[in-house]
């Protein structure tokens, strides 16, 4: 047979057979006097394996293993990795499901804020700040979602709860929020020497409590994170941005 012919026999396709040589699964048969490749029936027995094995979902290397002739893995082995990562796969999709679940669930009963998906942690927080209309309350919940995603969860935890407790425990701060983000939009056209910019930056600093940020964690100057993040603000606006750091940094004694 034909590398066509036996890729027919076996369902396969002809590049599933030259990828399978390529990478030492399947041996190369001998060639015919025109350079044809001549495949017998052994071939097809074997190809036949390769194909049943990676339908259960081994891996090219795992399959190698089983088929080999010398000292590889048994079978059974394999399979029990294989079931042992599979029923991981359905543990991860049973969350998924159950995440997924969670957000139809706002959504039937219209709380789905318009950064989802997040956690129930953070929506609740979004629902309780101003609504974006652009701006910095847009960017701050934009700058929020981030974190979610990228923060690890010994500093995500901790930092939703403290900022739940600051705006939508307290009493006012919603209000205040509203306010500072009113500063630092008038800011957006200002120069950097704006008078307006002490007092956004103090107000900025008056809505951050104590405990929420450590200041001598900050990142450093030249961080490619921080750079871009100031690099999304007008000037007067990171000016008044970076006084309110430096506002908490003295108010927190560092």
């Amino acid at each position: 047979m034909r590398i066509g012919e036996i890729a027919a026999l076996v369902g396969v396709t002809p590049r599933a057979v030259r990828h399978y040589h390529h990478v030492g699964l399947l041996p190369e048969p001998v060639r015919r006097a025109n350079g044809y490749r001549e495949y017998g029936m052994r071939d097809a027995v074997v190809l036949a394996r390769i194909r049943r094995l990676t339908e259960l979902g081994l891996g090219l290397d795992e399959v190698r293993d089983v088929v080999r002739d010398d000292a590889g893995r048994e079978l059974v082995e394999v399979l029990g990795e294989l079931d042992e990562d599979l029923a991981r796969q359905e543990e991860q999709l049973r969350r998924r499901r159950e995440r997924i679940g969670v957000l139809l669930a706002q959504a039937e009963a219209g709380e789905l804020t318009a950064e989802g998906p997040v956690s129930e942690e953070l929506a609740e927080l979004l629902r309780e700040l101003p609504e974006p209309s652009g701006g910095m309350a847009a960017r701050d919940r934009e700058i929020l979602t981030l974190l979610e995603t990228t923060a690890p969860e010994e500093v995500r935890g901790p930092l939703l709860a403290a900022m739940r407790d600051a705006f939508v425990e307290t009493p006012g701060a919603a209000e205040r929020v509203r306010e500072v983000y009113a500063l630092l939009d008038a800011l957006v056209d200002a120069d950097a020497e704006d008078p307006r910019v002490g007092e956004a930056a103090e107000a900025l600093a008056a809505c951050i409590p104590g405990g929420l940020w450590d200041p001598g964690s900050a990142p450093e100057p030249d961080d490619p994170v921080l750079r871009a993040f100031f690099a999304d603000f007008a000037p007067a606006q990171a000016r008044a941005v970076l006084r309110a750091m430096d506002i908490v940094g003295e108010r927190e004694g560092s």
